[in-house]
């Protein structure tokens, strides 16, 4: 729950390219009436015919569109585009020892991605041979793409000695995370050798996805774990309406801007001098699961609420301020204030790009909501990123009454899919 440098602009277009001209692409279940020759249709419009957009009410209606984003790109999308409403997220445990196996795997994803993302499924739903399952489960017909992203990374596991031959090509900055102060992991909730973010608009279509790709994954990977997440916690659109946690806080007010290049490429995307050249226009990604004490926080007077965060309730401002966006006077919070305790200037210039999401997953069994915050975070080296943060954060911050870190990940993100031929980990198994 940590807030980054402030940034400003407008959307950046999804897979780092230059926005495209906004349109939307055709249904699953248009798609399945052309038959085999839509699908082949499918294959081109998701290399270079779907839909995109730039920001403010452009994206609005894209999103009622049911736009879809473009797959291929300098950098994957799901990282600086337009953040969606809904999320699922899996990590998965590689079962295969065959290298050549793993690759085929990922080669396999990569169509499959090329396609979902752009609403279309990604074989045969009820027109293949009766005597064999369908090669598309088929939830997902008659919906559209609800700009669907598709993010994978690389957990540390899948570089160990003796698995794939990749021990050598291990990124220095792909660190196994400390024990955090405060912190109750469950194994059961972390680690992973692979994973996959799917974000949409339309929680369905995000499910879909990564039952497709535990689908075809099947003997090769298992899922490991996953979460759901709604209500979006944080915003790469600065023109868009701040999203609340569950809190009821105003979060994520000081994000990087998705269009702030500048900011981006200093922060987020790891550079050709970074030492791994095979996650050159990559980045690495921190997901943790964290727990709120709904009920005792709902008991808490408003006054120490705000205290806590150093920002009033309603509109946002920092202490001292009228307006949510107006630069915090960070003496002017309390000293253990998680505002003040996560700011930049407090952190060195540590500053990373947040995509989180609120969940809700029932009760704990106790008559407690086992709710909170998939907080996922982007950077350019977790070891000057997120990792002096949460050091700062767990020491002091006085929210961590009511929070607690349950699940915790790390994972390298390869750069982009450039184009048709390409796919997702070619830069470090070619």
């Amino acid at each position: 729950m940590t807030e980054p440098d402030a940034a400003s602009g407008q959307p950046q277009q999804d897979g780092g390219g230059p926005a495209a001209a906004p349109g939307a692409a055709p249904s699953r279940r248009a798609v399945l009436g052309w038959g085999g020759a839509g699908l082949a249709l499918g294959a081109a419009a998701a290399g270079g015919a779907a839909a995109a957009f730039g920001g403010g009410s452009d994206m609005v209606s894209a999103a009622a569109a049911g736009a879809a984003v473009p797959f291929h790109g300098e950098h994957q999308a799901g990282i600086a585009s337009a953040v969606q409403d809904r999320l699922h997220f899996a990590a998965f445990d590689v079962k295969t020892k065959d290298r050549a196996e793993l690759v085929k795997l990922l080669k396999e994803w990569t169509a499959a991605a090329r396609l979902m993302t752009a609403g279309l499924p990604v074989g045969d739903v009820y027109e293949g041979l009766p005597e064999a399952p369908p090669t598309d489960t088929g939830e997902a017909l008659g919906l559209k793409a609800s700009r669907l992203t598709l993010t994978v990374g690389f957990g540390p596991g899948l570089f160990a000695k003796d698995r794939f031959g990749l021990e050598g090509r291990r990124p220095e900055a792909l660190v196994d995370l400390e024990v955090f102060p405060g912190d109750n992991l469950d194994p059961a909730r972390s680690g992973g050798d692979l994973c996959v973010q799917a974000c949409a608009d339309d929680p369905q279509v995000a499910v879909h996805a990564i039952r497709q790709l535990a689908r075809i994954g099947f003997g090769r990977v298992a899922v490991r774990w996953s979460q759901l997440g709604f209500g979006k916690t944080s915003s790469t659109t600065p023109d868009e309406q701040t999203p609340r946690n569950m809190m009821g806080f105003k979060d994520g007010t000081r994000n990087i801007s998705g269009t702030d290049r500048a900011a981006l490429d200093k922060h987020v995307w790891v550079g050709a001098g970074d030492g791994s050249d095979w996650l050159t226009g990559g980045s690495y990604l921190v997901a943790r699961r964290i727990r709120m004490n709904i009920e005792t926080w709902d008991r808490t007077p408003l006054q120490e609420q705000e205290d806590i965060f150093g920002r009033d309730k309603g509109e946002g401002a920092p202490v001292g301020k009228s307006k949510e966006r107006d630069e915090p006077f960070l003496k002017a919070m309390k000293p253990e204030a998680h505002v003040r305790l996560a700011h930049p200037d407090t952190n060195n210039g540590a500053t990373i790009l947040r995509r989180g999401y609120s969940f809700t997953d029932g009760t704990d069994g106790l008559g407690r909501l086992d709710a909170g915050l998939f907080f996922l975070a982007y950077q350019r080296d977790v070891r000057t990123g997120f990792v002096p943060i949460q050091r700062n954060l767990a020491k002091s911050d006085v929210l961590n009454e009511y929070i607690q870190h349950v699940g915790s990940a790390v994972f390298a993100v390869p750069p982009g899919v450039r184009d048709k031929d390409d796919w997702w980990g070619r830069t470090l198994f070619a």
